[in-house]
């Protein structure tokens, strides 16, 4: 169980090996549904790149667009603030297209439940979401995911994109933060 100069541990969930499996999992499963399709893929920043850029390689949807939207609910802290903000919104044009969001972790549903209902109000055949990890059991808000990677029931969670105060994105695994 490594440890930084803050005392901080983390102890290894899924390695690279295993979130390697499963991304081609979920992806054998988007390939089969939308193979003709139009799609527009939208990663939420910051958390989802490592995810998003590992996943879309998978695809072999004939008309795949990639896009980027910013949302901000946790700052500096373990616990997600409530407030949702947009701090980049879609650049693409989504009319008459399939919306598949690619998001890191859905927790308390907060964020996604508002991105959802945003998107669902724009002229697109439809949305659907794909999240690495969904913590169901934290959820406070209805939020269907439609393709998760691994679900999980508490724990603070950093690597393969995920932070903690922008630290950590960069490890190959998922880990649990230990303070």
């Amino acid at each position: 169980m490594p440890s930084n100069a803050s005392g901080e541990q983390l102890v290894e969930l899924y390695g690279p090996e295993r979130i390697a499996r499963r991304l081609q999992e979920v992806a054998d499963q988007l390939n089969a549904r939308f193979a003709n399709e139009r799609v527009v893929a939208v990663c939420v920043l910051k958390g989802a790149t490592i995810f998003f850029a590992d996943l879309v390689r998978l695809l072999h949807i004939k008309d795949l667009q990639l896009d980027f939207i910013g949302l901000s609910s946790y700052g500096q802290s373990m616990e997600s603030s409530g407030a949702v903000t947009a701090t980049r919104w879609l650049s693409a044009d989504v009319t008459g297209a399939w919306i598949l969001v690619v998001e890191d972790i859905v927790d308390t549903g907060q964020s996604m439940a508002k991105l959802m209902a945003k998107l669902a109000d724009l002229p697109v055949a439809g949305v659907c979401l794909c999240a690495l990890i969904d913590k169901r059991d934290r959820r406070q808000c209805a939020v269907s995911i439609d393709y998760s990677c691994f679900q999980l029931q508490d724990g603070f969670i950093v690597g393969y994109g995920l932070d903690y105060a922008e630290r950590y994105r960069q490890l190959p695994g998922i880990y649990e933060l230990l303070r």
